[in-house]
């Protein structure tokens, strides 16, 4: 291997271009999103990544979408933690980029059983992310993605500042709970 690693929190000399399944760790996942901002840090306040993905993944069980589908949209934005976040317009132009989160957010889904995660399912996890795209926006920034809001199925969600500690715990509280797994 190279010496193109970084070190996780856990410790974890992690190869974002040759990814291991055993070198991902929830732990790592939880609490690098939830120090990492949403929107690249253009929103009225701290809003982190790891909070987007719950809101995703509470939105994904009020609509009564699988465990699967839930956990899917908890763990969209995993790669992330590995690689960071690039804006869209900027990752649209960014081939290389794209092929390397996709690949490595396989290797996330493939890790915690999600890796076979059908073309419905996927679609299910897109659209869910794109709502709640649109209501944060619409809440922090007071700008519509979208002509017309998409349906979402909770009536609110909470899109307020919190400490990035307490949304870590519940991430993984959340996965812990789909997975039945504890840690």
């Amino acid at each position: 291997m190279s010496s193109d690693y970084i070190l996780t929190y856990t410790r974890v000399k992690f190869y974002p271009l040759e990814p291991l399944r055993e070198d991902i760790k929830i732990e790592d996942i939880a609490h690098s999103l939830s120090l990492m901002t949403r929107a690249n840090g253009h929103s009225s306040h701290f809003y982190s990544v790891a909070q987007h993905s719950l809101q995703c993944c509470y939105e994904a069980k009020s609509r009564a979408y699988s465990e699967r589908v839930q956990l899917g949209c908890l763990l969209h934005d995993a790669s992330e933690s590995y690689i960071s976040d690039l804006t869209r317009p900027v990752k649209r132009n960014l081939p290389q980029y794209s092929m390397i989160e996709e690949r490595l957010q396989r290797v996330i889904y493939e890790r915690f059983g999600l890796g076979d995660l059908t073309e419905d399912e996927q679609k299910q996890i897109e659209n869910v992310d794109d709502t709640l795209l649109h209501y944060e926006f619409e809440a922090m920034m007071d700008y519509l993605i979208f002509e017309t809001p998409p349906e979402k199925s909770m009536k609110k969600h909470d899109f307020a500042q919190r400490d990035f500690a307490s949304v870590e715990q519940e991430f993984l509280t959340v996965f812990m709970q789909l997975t039945g797994s504890h840690k």
